[in-house]
């Protein structure tokens, strides 16, 4: 990867997925880079940048130089080449419409060939000579100004500014009689110097050109399983601060035209990501809706029913248990199997405040008697499902499991005439605690991913609740891309799932 290239593919972390210049009502994810995390990447830029540009072949120089009693000699400076480079400092700058970075106090090291020759007109012959000379540039200044603007959902890289100046260039010429060309060799400095800042400047244009392909053709979405993918098209341009940088994404689950329904539905205008002290790197903020666009486009495609003819108290489901709770039931159906449907009768609701995450879940809970190669549905009831959810951060995912705080009953239909619901109450709770509960942890704890690229990873992250979201504030750490591990969540297939708890 060349400098340029380098140079702008580690900034990306900063602006990867992620943008907003006013808030946009159709942004549900903010992502805010504080000074620390601009230093963070600027400092692996600058590393990871002298480490691609070395080493960098300056093109050939020709010269032809008068010489007191000789007349004119043709120098050739050719195998030009920087194989070290060293910056004694660097710093990252946020302006009203872009991202500038400086290296200065920049020397480099370079080796070169060097050969003359010139021709005697009495008697006429040519003479030549040729050596190796080492080369020290002091004092450089590479300096970057890049323009960040949304396109179609995607982000727009732009090259404002870009620039390479020279201070200072020391040459040391070695073999052939060095000592006496010496002055002639030093001719060349302007030179070496102009074709050193023209090359870097190149470098990093191209560089600039390749990153704005590249981010022309990102994904628009992130897939999180076969049925479910996030939402991320930049939704406005970037806020720039002075020590900040904030971005703005779409954020939603999605699947087909179903976004456009749960964007109508969902449209909240997110609050600033505010984490404390900015001593973080990194500042996600995920909006409630968020997590219902989940809901709903799993509700939406029937992932929410479960059959239960199994449980760890197995004589449950059977009438002769129900025959003082519902005797008409054991009347009707005397000692035959039983199972319940579960599903959800609309989509669960996560409520985020300062003090509290919880979900509201409707659902019906069918009882069925099963009959030889029969299921008799005999019995609905309404179910409202009060729990409370803890959050968590695990590698690149955002986690976490719920607990049952309370539920209530209503009688929906029956065929084996009234209910005395609150005699059902303990087994409705036995079946909400060992099959729904833990149905729910086992996905809730994979989590989904949230919008950091990959070769990067959250470290040391904090969660913070306010008012319908949650900021996810965490410091960053940079992995080989063979280290990034891959995440994908996988779903049953099938509309129907049968816990074996035994």
């Amino acid at each position: 990867m060349d400098v340029g290239r380098c140079f702008l593919f580690l900034l990306l972390p900063s602006f990867f997925f992620f943008p907003s210049q006013t808030q946009s009502s159709d942004s549900f994810t903010s992502v805010l880079v504080s000074q620390n995390g601009l230093d963070f990447v600027k400092n692996l830029l600058v590393n990871k940048a002298i480490a691609s540009i070395i080493p960098l072949q300056i093109p050939r120089i020709e010269k032809s130089v008068k010489i007191p009693f000789l007349g004119g000699i043709d120098v050739v400076v050719s195998n030009l080449t920087i194989y070290e480079l060293d910056v004694a400092s660097s710093y990252v700058k946020l302006g009203e419409t872009g991202v500038v970075i400086v290296a200065s106090g920049t020397t480099c090291n370079l080796s070169m060939n060097w050969h003359y020759s010139y021709s005697t007109w009495l008697p006429p012959i040519e003479i030549s000579d040729q050596g190796i000379a080492s080369v020290q540039v002091q004092g450089m200044e590479i300096g970057l100004s890049l323009g960040l603007k949304t396109d179609e959902g995607g982000l727009k890289l732009s090259l404002s500014e870009c620039g390479c100046h020279v201070e200072d260039i020391t040459i040391q010429l070695q073999g052939g009689a060095s000592w006496f060309y010496q002055g002639m060799v030093n001719a060349f400095k302007d030179q070496i110097g102009s074709s050193v800042e023209s090359t870097i400047a190149k470098k990093l244009t191209e560089g600039v050109s390749d990153l704005d392909s590249f981010l022309q053709n990102l994904p628009k979405e992130i897939p999180v399983d076969d049925n479910a993918a996030l939402n991320v098209t930049f939704t406005s341009d970037p806020i720039l601060r002075n020590s900040s940088i904030t971005f703005e994404i779409d954020g939603l689950f999605t699947k087909g035209e179903t976004n456009q329904v749960l964007k109508s539905f969902f449209r909240k205008s997110l609050s600033l990501v505010i984490c404390p002290r900015n001593s973080k790197m990194l500042g996600i903020s995920v909006d409630e809706a968020v997590f219902n666009s989940a809901a709903a486009l799993y509700y939406n495609a029937d992932f929410v029913q479960w059959v239960v003819d199994k449980i760890p108290e197995q004589a449950l489901l059977n009438t002769a248990r129900w025959r003082f709770i519902i005797p008409q039931l054991y009347k009707k159906y005397p000692n035959q199997d039983m199972s319940l449907n579960i599903s959800l009768s609309s989509p669960p609701r996560v409520k985020i405040s300062e003090q509290y995450v919880g979900a509201n879940v409707n659902a019906d809970l069918v009882i069925n008697v099963l009959d030889a190669s029969q299921v008799i549905p005999v019995a609905c009831i309404s179910l409202t499902i009060r729990g409370s959810g803890a959050l968590r951060v695990m590698g690149n995912n955002l986690g976490g499991s719920v607990s049952l705080e309370d539920f209530s009953m209503s009688l929906k239909w029956s065929n084996i005439g009234n209910l005395h619901l609150h005699l059902l109450q303990p087994i409705v709770w036995t079946v909400i605690q060992t099959v729904f509960v833990p149905y729910a942890n086992d996905h809730l704890e994979k989590g989904f991913p949230l919008p950091i690229i990959h070769g990067f990873t959250l470290q040391n992250a904090e969660i913070i609740c306010s008012s319908s979201e949650i900021t996810v504030c965490s410091d960053v750490a940079y992995l080989d891309s063979s280290q990034q591990p891959q995440w994908r969540l996988k779903l049953p297939r099938s509309t129907t799932w049968k816990p074996n708890l035994l």
